[in-house]
């Protein structure tokens, strides 16, 4: 499930990002997500290539990884972000819940340490 009002488009923040044409109330789940889970064998392979910047650690000590079908994967990042992602290893699947309201024409962003406001540094640098 995607609220129809989310859409794709290019973001400031590099590349192309997720974006609302409608206003949003903090704790609205905004998508629920199927994945397809990866043992730790496939996500070895899987980060040796571009796809390694979209997927999600996954399983059991999160050794596995998921690619997550939906929008999921092109939400970008923020260090101040409107939205969490709540994983759901039994039913496979991710949540996007905003933890803030976010007004129309927005782009919804998510933390990728997963805590919205966590600092600590990624893989690259985020704008």
């Amino acid at each position: 499930m995607i609220l129809p009002f989310l859409t794709i488009a290019a973001s400031p923040l590099g590349g192309k990002g997720v974006f609302t044409s409608e206003n949003i109330p903090a704790d609205t789940i905004i998508e629920v997500s199927p994945v397809i889970e990866l043992t730790p064998e496939e996500r070895a392979h899987v980060e040796k290539t571009e796809l390694f910047n979209y997927i999600f650690e996954w399983g059991d000590e999160y050794k596995g990884a998921a690619v997550a079908l939906g929008y999921v994967s092109m939400y970008n990042h923020s260090y101040h972000a409107s939205c969490v992602y709540e994983m759901d290893f039994e039913e496979n699947e991710i949540r996007v819940r905003t933890v803030k309201d976010v007004k129309a024409g927005e782009e919804v962003t998510i933390n990728y340490n997963a805590d919205p406001d966590d600092e600590t540094p990624i893989w690259f640098e985020a704008k």
